[in-house]
This record gives C-alpha cells, sequence and structure tokens, in this order.
C-alpha cells in the first residue's frame, strides 16, 4: 500500500461522493429529452434560481415560457452551494454612497434585505419543503483587529440601516461557536438556512406545473436579434422567441460575450463530513447557527439541516482543482478551526462556480434587448431568486420589475475576456495574508497567556 492510498482512507468515507450532499434522496429530473417549442414568448437560458423566478413569473404572467439548461436542470452551484442566506449586499454603505450618492446606496443596501424577506414569503407561499429557518449568523473574526473592525461595522449597520447586528466577544464565544482559534465575532439573527437542493427542485417543480417547457440536454449555440425577436439555436433546434433571459451566472460563457467579459468565475468547494455524535454536534454549534468568518480566502460552514453532519466551504488553492484534492484541503482547515474532529471523515466533497464581479455587486438590466442578472458575488441563493423574479417582472412590463441595481454601471476590465487569469495570484496573495495575520494573532493570545 502506497502513502497515498493509505492516506485516503484516513479521509474519506468507503463510499465517499464526489457529488453534492443536497442531491442525496432527490428524484432524478428525467424530463430530458423533450425537444423545444418552435417558437415561445419567452427563452430562458440557464435554470438557476434566476431563470427558474424568472420562468415563474412570466408564465403567471400569461407568456408562453421555456428554459434552456445546457446539462440536467440545476446541475450549476443552484444545487451546489452552502445553503446559506444573508442580506447579499457586500459594499459597505459609505462605499455605496460615496459612489452613487446617499439616497442610492441606502437603497441598494436595502435590496438586500428585501431580498432575504421575500424568499422567506416565498417558500412559504408555494409551499416549498427545503428546511428553511432564520438561524442567524456566526461571522467570526480570525484577528483581534478584524473584530474591533467587524464590531464597528455592526454598530453603522444598526444605527443607519436598520439592520439587527451584534457582538460577541471571545470570552463569550463558545456559547456560539465550539473554536478557540477566533477573536470574538458578530451576529446577525435574521440571517437563515436553507436545503438548497430541496429548494431549487421545488423550485423546478412549481415551474413545469405552471406550463413551463424545461429543456436539459440542451446548450444554446447562438442568439440573433431579428426585428421581431430573437432566433435561438440550440442542439435540439432552432427556437424564435419574443424575449430572452440570460440566466447563467457563474457559468456565462461566449454565447453573451459582452456579459461573459464582466463576470469573474470562481470555483467554491465544500465538504460534508460522516455523520457525527449528536453531542459533538451540539458542542461545535450549540446555537445551530449558519458561521463564516473574515479572512480574505472565507471559510463558511454549518450542520446538516438534520444536524448530523458538517458542511465545511472555501477556497482551497490558488487555481481551479477538483472535489478529491479539494476535500483533503478543506478537512486540514476545518481541523485548524475545529480541532476536536481530527479523525473525522469525508462523506461527500463537491465544487460549483460562483460569479464575482469588479464591483461586488449583482447586476440587472438589458443589454442589446436581452435581459440578464449575474454576478451574486458568493451570495446568490436569496439575490439570484430576487433578482430573477425581478427580471421576470421587467420582461412582462411591470412596474414591480424595477430595482436599486437598475441603470448601475457594469464593469469590466482591459483584457479580460472571461477567463480570469490573475485569479492564481489574487488568491494566493490573499491567502498568505490570512496566514500571516492568523500566525501573529496566535502569538499575542500566547504571548498574553
Amino acid at each position: 500500500m502506497n502513502r497515498k492510498e493509505h492516506f485516503d482512507k484516513t479521509v474519506w468515507c468507503h463510499n465517499r461522493k464526489k457529488s453534492s450532499y443536497w442531491l442525496d434522496g432527490l428524484p432524478e429530473f428525467n424530463d430530458v429529452n423533450s425537444l423545444p417549442p418552435s417558437q415561445v414568448d419567452v427563452a430562458i437560458v440557464g435554470s438557476g434560481y434566476t431563470g427558474l423566478n424568472a420562468a415563474l413569473q412570466t408564465i403567471r404572467g400569461g407568456r408562453s415560457t421555456v428554459v434552456f439548461e445546457s446539462g440536467v436542470p440545476g446541475q450549476g452551484c443552484s444545487t451546489k452551494n452552502g445553503g446559506q442566506i444573508s442580506t447579499s449586499v457586500k459594499p459597505s454603505l459609505e462605499k455605496l454612497s460615496a459612489k452613487f450618492g446617499a439616497k442610492k446606496g441606502l437603497a441598494i443596501r436595502q435590496e438586500g434585505e428585501n431580498a432575504l424577506k421575500w424568499i422567506e414569503d416565498l417558500i412559504k407561499s408555494e409551499n416549498i419543503d427545503c428546511s428553511f429557518s432564520r438561524v442567524g449568523r456566526y461571522h467570526a473574526a480570525h484577528t483581534q483587529k478584524h473584530y474591533e473592525l467587524i464590531a464597528r461595522d455592526a454598530e453603522k449597520i444598526n444605527r443607519s440601516e436598520g439592520i439587527e447586528a451584534y457582538t460577541v466577544s471571545k470570552n463569550e464565544q463558545l456559547k456560539e461557536l465550539g473554536s478557540d482559534v477566533y477573536h470574538g465575532g458578530v451576529i446577525f439573527p435574521r440571517h437563515a438556512s436553507v436545503d438548497p437542493g430541496k429548494y431549487h427542485r421545488g423550485l423546478l417543480q412549481k415551474v413545469i406545473e405552471a406550463g413551463v417547457d424545461v429543456i436539459g440536454q440542451c446548450s444554446v449555440l447562438d442568439i440573433e436579434k431579428k426585428s421581431d425577436g430573437f432566433v435561438i439555436t440550440t442542439q435540439k433546434g432552432e427556437v424564435k422567441a419574443r424575449d430572452v433571459v440570460i440566466a447563467t451566472n457563474g457559468y456565462t460563457s461566449n454565447l453573451t460575450p459582452w456579459l461573459q467579459k464582466r463576470v469573474i468565475p470562481i470555483g467554491s468547494y465544500i465538504i460534508a463530513t460522516e455523520e457525527l455524535d449528536p453531542v459533538m454536534v451540539k458542542e461545535l454549534f450549540p446555537t445551530n447557527r449558519i458561521a463564516s468568518d473574515t479572512c480574505k480566502v472565507v471559510y463558511y460552514y454549518r450542520t446538516s439541516p438534520d444536524r448530523k453532519r458538517i458542511l465545511f466551504g472555501g477556497r482551497v488553492s490558488a487555481t481551479e482543482t477538483n472535489p478529491t484534492v479539494s476535500g483533503p484541503k478543506l478537512l486540514k482547515d476545518m481541523f485548524r478551526i475545529f480541532p476536536q474532529l481530527k479523525g473525522t471523515k469525508i462523506s461527500h466533497s463537491w465544487t460549483g462556480t460562483v460569479a464575482y464581479t469588479f464591483d461586488e455587486m449583482a447586476h440587472t438590466g438589458q443589454y442589446n434587448g436581452i435581459y440578464y442578472s449575474m454576478g451574486y458575488c458568493g451570495s446568490g441563493v436569496s439575490m439570484a431568486s430576487y433578482l430573477g423574479m425581478r427580471l421576470g417582472q421587467k420582461v412582462l412590463g411591470i412596474p414591480e420589475g424595477k430595482t436599486a441595481f437598475d441603470g448601475l454601471p457594469f464593469p469590466t476590465r482591459p483584457l479580460y475576456n472571461g477567463r480570469p487569469w490573475f485569479l492564481p495570484a489574487v488568491v494566493s496573495w490573499y491567502r498568505m495574508q490570512d496566514r500571516i495575520q492568523y500566525q501573529q494573532a496566535s502569538r499575542r493570545v500566547v504571548a498574553l497567556k
């Protein structure tokens, strides 16, 4: 037995899976061989949260609708994310106000709260069984300096935006998270968790029941604008459509070069542990909150809805890799945060692709007559759903479709063509900074003792 085989046996469960934990138990979507209609009112490219929520609006608004997916519907990050729901808008109110003015800045920030509230209402009204729960988030500081920073930010957003947030000191941290590596954190009590696989499947069922044609295993090869709409060339034939929606996010391709040049595809990697002792789970996650930290290369983690496993995610390498490589690296990082788990094995290891933008904001609108929404920057569960819904309303031409994101410039960079050649250097730099900061903080703690 070579060392690699031995190492594998210490890391992986014997029945390990390279597929998303969220796909376990979901029935296969079989309607993949159907042919698209020859003519339709609305054609949507992409079957994730954006596309399905847009489709639900257009079909219920009286527009015949078809959704195209290059593979199995839901194969993208909609069923491969961590199932964490936040308020979604990364730039601070100060930054947004400086750029767009105070009123516009506040309106953009408010859209994050709107999205969070809306997705909860959607899940309830559509009766989607997906373990949605307002468990709250614990955002942990990996250094004392970062604790002071996020504590100030929490006070600001409480005062200026009405977003509930409060601090937890390092001395009180074990009441929230069973780890000693952090220096306190901030709790956002309204943030939520969900089973993203069940959420997506529930949406898909609602869309199909409403009369949308969902065509799997059908890549869109070309979109040609005509005087009376569009001609869409697919693997399964041509389709004429009055309106076209691009809902591809991290999987945006040269089908739409203008959009491809404005989103940065980034792999995010997640593992699920084998089933754990309930006592251990209670020790590590006493309040069952979702968790993240202040590292530049952020880690995010939570329990599974049944509280039998821990799901742990993050960016593990400067270059894109595969779940076999990423799994052991994530396990090592998890052990650093939770040394109590040493010896625990991986049952699932998978990856999905998210889309960042150069200004760290989502973007929605029209380009050359084509509707789009994308660039959720790793916070897409609620925002992709919400902006997808608004996009469908835009197609219908109703005023409710207007958002604070409308009309914002969608930046790119010179020489960027959709392939992030700069990403390895950026990630390596961020990881080095995180490591240095963590080591310095650890030395200070030892010195104080």
